[in-house]
């Protein structure tokens, strides 16, 4: 009946918005104020209401958005009515800033309009630009570093503030017969903390559902250019390094050039080359102290790989991790130089494709590789997909066999479910070849499998997921942390609204569970966590209140910093702990968070502390402290971990903006800078000043071990 539910179930009536097109007579000027006589002909779309404080409620201050278009762009008028325009929230200019500080302004481009994937545009006060790609399934993942070639022109007024926005068609990907688009629109009112949306204004819908979006209609004749792209690049770098603390440094000069070629196949689909790959740009890993059992994980941040990572998701929720971007081209986070690649990403009809083919040169010892990732999904029903993944990796030499891994997974949803509930249902299979020649393990070892039911409502929300992974699992173009379990993690939360309440917005509570065991059924890890109490307050702060319980089962010795001075021998483990955590508002000037947690840790105890204060002492000007602490006592010893970390940076404007990130941790000794310098000459041209230095704690004095500056300039052509 269920499987009926989420193939059959038609959508009720949503919002209609007509796009109007500009006569060949009609001219814009694009400067934020929407005074052009056409503008007036326009039926806006207005009546927004809250989701938040009270969901259906009027919006507080009045909106209206209207719809244009020519051939070559798409152009946005909203005008932003507020009664006390004195008190609109501001700070942030850079592109791509969260934007949980200011009032801004959201909407979403559902170009295939089927309810799965979107285009994600957000605009502030001070003219900040932020995008993204969103695509749904189980949970929600919005593809930040996806930077579409897009302006926005912001105005603030006696009456509020106003943007005027233009998107050209070559930005987005599309079916060109198809007149209708999924669109919605979210606005916040930052000191209020109140968001209203044009529609899909419950708690369990919202901006990033486009299940729950409106309709744009009359889009017809639409011009695309002929789809080529080049984004030329050229570098020169400067590299100082010293073999040991009491060498001289040696000085080498370095100069490429490289780029990409993307070509539109048709208008939703996209092949291309890259030569010379270049991340120079990238911003650095956060650091982190690993006391687990496991291999810790890092965020890809590469553009090239980022771009289309959301067609590469793979049961994110269960984390099988068939493909991880970071095995390419990265070795513990060193750079492996990328010689040349392909790519095709996109859509045929109603499945998504995605395509990578990268070749990476010899570094050292390690030889040149071949890596190929293939990714198809299969739209099915109104919101369901199913879908395959292949990897294969082929290194240089005859010392490792060609390894491939191949998966499948489906995801059933609807959000329809009982009338307006949200229900999801995923499973997913994958297996690999041998990881090393005369590997005789078997494929069921060398395999992982599961399957998750997803509640994902308010103020009710519920999963409960089981996953098996084979004991000699190791995709090889994939991340594995941990394997050799099987696990069940059901997870309950409530979290109603206190209407009544001018202090309390919100209240929460929460219990997880989760039971882990070895491949023979034997308890390995045991977590029960308790949410005793989540207070939202109606300023936006957040004060919550926790208890826990961990069992561990060590079957092996366990060397918690890895250089033998404390070892953990095997044996059963119970640990109880609390936890007590406070966040401000971020739209403070001055404000932070702290989170303090007690806990049994082995043989003895582990207290962790984690604090953030934020600064933003005027407009364009951020800065965040860090710390992060933990003390541990155990019967081997004791010892304390820190990690000092402070970010800063300055936004002169949207355009140009330079930042400034230094860390250090006192088990490497290491002490980290990056400084990075942008200038967004026009969207898609940018000129970048990188320069990183680290030091290394050496006879009670940090030495100077390695600096290097790079300046790359990136031009985009379009065709």
């Amino acid at each position: 009946m269920v499987i009926v539910l989420f193939l059959f179930l038609g959508k009720l009536h949503a919002q209609e918005l007509e796009a109007y097109r500009l006569l060949p007579d009609e001219e814009i000027v694009l400067d934020g104020y929407s005074n052009e006589d056409f503008w007036s002909k326009i039926t806006p779309a207005t009546d927004f209401r809250q989701q938040e404080p009270v969901p259906g409620n009027p919006a507080s201050e009045k909106t209206e958005v209207r719809i244009a278009y020519d051939a070559q762009n798409l152009y946005i008028s909203a005008i932003f009515y507020d009664s006390e325009p004195d008190r609109i929230k501001a700070f942030q200019r850079r592109r791509d800033s969260p934007l949980d500080t200011d009032d801004k302004f959201v909407f979403i481009l559902d170009t295939y309009n089927d309810q799965r994937s979107s285009f994600y545009f957000e605009v502030n006060p001070l003219g900040l630009m932020g995008d993204g790609i969103l695509r749904v399934g189980q949970g929600t993942s919005v593809n930040r570093s996806w930077d579409g070639i897009w302006r926005a022109w912001v105005v603030q007024t006696p009456e509020g503030w106003a943007a005027e926005i233009r998107i050209p068609f070559m930005t987005l990907n599309f079916e060109p017969s198809n007149d209708t688009w999924g669109i919605n629109f979210l606005r916040t009112i930052r000191r209020k903390n109140e968001d209203v949306l044009w529609t899909g204004y419950q708690r369990n819908q919202g901006i990033l559902r486009p299940q729950d979006a409106g309709k744009l209609t009359g889009l017809i004749n639409l011009n695309q250019g002929i789809g080529v792209e080049a984004i030329p690049y050229a570098i020169a770098s400067q590299v100082r390094q010293r073999q040991d603390p009491e060498s001289e440094k040696q000085s080498e000069y370095q100069y490429n050039a490289g780029g990409e070629i993307n070509y539109n196949i048709t208008p939703n689909l996209k092949a291309g080359i890259t030569i010379n790959t270049d991340f120079a740009e990238t911003e650095v890993d956060d650091r982190q102290i690993n006391l687990t059992r496991f291999p810790l994980f890092f965020p890809e941040r590469r553009a090239f790989f980022l771009e289309g990572s959301n067609i590469f998701l793979f049961a994110p929720s269960s984390g099988p991790n068939p493909y991880f971007s970071r095995r390419i081209g990265l070795q513990e986070g060193r750079p492996i130089p990328i010689r040349h690649g392909g790519r095709l990403i996109g859509r045929i009809k109603n499945t998504d494709v995605g395509f990578l083919q990268v070749r990476t040169g010899a570094e050292g010892e390690r030889p040149g590789e071949n890596f190929t990732i293939g990714r198809v999904v299969q739209n099915i029903s109104e919101e369901s997909t199913v879908g395959v993944v292949y990897t294969r990796r082929d290194t240089d030499g005859d010392s490792l066999p060609v390894r491939e891994t191949l998966g499948a997974d489906v995801s059933l949803n609807t959000s329809r479910f009982m009338g307006n509930k949200n229900l999801q249902f995923e499973a997913f299979f994958v297996g690999h070849t041998e990881t090393y020649i005369g590997d005789e393990s078997s494929l069921w070892d060398r395999s992982v499998r599961g399957g998750r039911i997803n509640f994902p409502n308010q103020p009710w929300d519920a999963h409960v997921s089981y996953r098996e992974f084979g004991i000699n699992y190791d995709p090889a173009v994939g991340f594995a942390p941990r394997v050799g379990f099987r696990r069940l993690q059901p997870t309950i939360t409530y979290n109603p609204l206190w209407e009544k309440s001018g202090l309390v917005r919100e209240l929460s509570w929460q219990y997880y569970f989760e039971y882990l065991m070895e491949m023979d059924w034997r308890p390995a890890t045991v977590n029960h966590r308790l949410r005793l109490l989540g207070i939202r307050f109606e300023s936006g702060d957040i004060l919550q209140f926790g208890a826990e319980h961990n069992f561990e089962w060590l079957d092996r010795p366990f060397d918690i910093l890895r250089d033998g001075e404390y070892v953990i021998q095997p044996g059963e483990f119970n640990n109880l702990g609390y936890n007590v955590s406070f966040r401000s508002a971020p739209f403070r000037k001055i404000g932070g968070s702290l989170t303090y947690q007690k806990i049994g840790f082995w043989t003895g105890s582990q207290l962790n502390l984690s604090a953030d204060l934020f600064m933003r002492p005027f407009v364009g000007l951020n800065m965040t402290a860090s710390w992060e602490h933990s003390q541990v006592r155990l019967a081997e010893g004791e010892f304390d971990t820190h990690i000092f970390r402070l970010v800063s940076g300055y936004d002169f404007s949207p355009w140009v903006s330079i930042n400034f990130n230094i860390q250090y941790d006192n088990i490497t000794n290491f002490v980290g800078t990056n400084t990075r310098f942008a200038w967004v000459i026009d969207p898609g041209n940018t000129f970048f000043i990188v320069y990183n230095h680290n030091w290394q704690r050496y006879l009670e004095r940090f030495v100077s071990i390695e600096d290097r500056t790079n300046v790359k300039l990136a031009y985009t052509f379009r065709f």
